[in-house]
Order: structure tokens, then sequence, then C-alpha cells
């Protein structure tokens, strides 16, 4: 049980194994504030390459988050999407919820410039968000997309759900390809169709691959059209991955 100096956190320690450990908190210095998490999501896809021990030795550095703590491999505290509460600091931000770039942690110290203060109607919930949005807001102006243009995201995962979001949102025709038929009512609320790969349109303008995985990844070149942009969104860690770069493809 966390208390007012001592905090809990989440640590992935070994390939497929992960810990909470206590840590002690000292007072916040000044121009800090002390949080209470409220919600904080676990990538996964990041972090599921993270816990398995997959972050190729080459990205070791680029891969740490800012308030990681250890080294890769193991042990690392990792995580980016926490939202919390406001506990300790300015009279005018106590209770207030933020965002922040922070591990999974009950409770933490923060400099002040490094959270953002969320609006009261926004549920904590969805705020976790923040962080895989900046990444969809990011390939949607890579891409490109425009009113009347034929999109498919390649992956109903969180990440590709959002770019679904953000491309509808444009009145661009769009569709959710995933090989999970449940995930059609979540395309549906956001705008977008649904397909399974094998009914998935053809000749797009624009492909965007968040799965992860080879097969998602061969169905992403396969629905696109002539001069049209397939946009890679997955990260896949250390191992290699098969890319159909011959056939019809050329």
């Amino acid at each position: 049980m966390a208390t007012s100096d001592q905090a809990q956190a989440l640590w992935y320690v070994a390939p497929g194994k992960a810990e909470i450990r206590s840590e002690a908190l000292g007072k916040p210095a000044d121009g800090e504030v002390r949080l209470t998490a409220v919600a904080s999501a676990l990538s996964r896809g990041t972090e599921r390459l993270v816990f398995s021990g997959r972050v190729p030795e080459s990205e070791y550095e680029r891969m740490r988050a800012p308030f990681m703590s250890g080294a890769f491999p193991f042990p690392v505290k990792y995580g980016y999407a926490m939202v919390a509460r406001i506990e300790q600091g300015r009279a005018a931000l106590k209770g207030r919820l933020c965002f922040s770039l922070y591990p999974h942690q009950t409770a933490f110290n923060l400099p002040e410039q490094n959270i953002v203060l969320l609006p009261q109607s926004l549920p904590p919930e969805r705020a976790v968000l923040a962080a895989n949005m900046e990444t969809a807001l990011n390939a949607v102006w890579d891409g490109a997309p425009g009113p009347a243009d034929r999109i498919a995201v390649v992956g109903a995962g969180v990440l590709g759900l959002l770019v679904a979001r953000l491309a509808a949102s444009m009145r661009a025709e769009v569709t959710v390809v995933d090989t999970n038929p449940q995930r059609s009512g979540v395309a549906a609320k956001l705008g977008a169709a649904f397909a399974l790969p094998d009914k998935a349109p053809e000749n797009c303008d624009l492909v965007v691959h968040t799965s992860a995985s080879a097969a998602g990844l061969a169905t992403a070149l396969r629905l696109a059209g002539n001069e049209a942009t397939v946009l890679e969104l997955s990260w896949y860690g250390s191992g290699d991955v098969n890319v159909p770069l011959g056939d019809v493809f050329h």
C-alpha cells in the first residue's frame, strides 16, 4: 500500500517478467508538484516489445522514455501515458488532473513544466490516449489524406483506430481492416467502415499499417492503388519481417 512518502511502480525485470517495486518519494522541490496516479495506459505494441526483451541494442538510447528508470534490456521502469491528480503544488493546481509522460507508478514528483493540465470535462481514461493521438496526428500529416480519398487502415488497435477517426473527420472514405470482426462496432462508432483482410477494398489512395505483423504489411501493400502511399506505423523490434515486394506489387 503506497503512503505519502512511498510509491509502487511497475518494473520489467526479465523477458516476460514484471514486478511491483516500492520507491521512496522525497518532498516536491520548488517548481515541482506531487501527483497521484488516476489512470496509466500500457502500450500494447511498444511495451510488449520492452516486456519481451525485444528492444534492439541499437535503439537502447533512442527508446528511452522521458522519465524512465533503469536501462535496457532489464530492469526498466517504462511507460509514457499517465493521467494523475495534483496533490501538492501551487494552490491553483491542487486537485486538477494532468497528463504526463511518466511510467506506471502510484505517486511521483514532477516539475510543473512537465505536466499538461486537462480540460475538466475530459475523462481520465480517455486522456491516457494523448501519446497515441500524437502519433496518429503525425501519421495523418505524413499521409496527407483529403476529402473523398479511399483510405485503408490495417490494424484495429488503439493507434489504427485513432488514425481512422482523424481521417474520417476529414470526410475521407475510411475502412478499418482487421482479423477480429468484433472490432467492427468500434470502427463504426468512429466513423469508419470495417472489413476482414480478404474483403478489404483495393486500389486505395492511402494505406496505413499499424498491426506490426508481416501478414498485415502484406495486406497493406495489396490494398494500395497506383501512385498510392503506404504508411508504416508499426515498430517490430528485433527480428526480421518479410516484405512481399514481388509479383503484383511491381
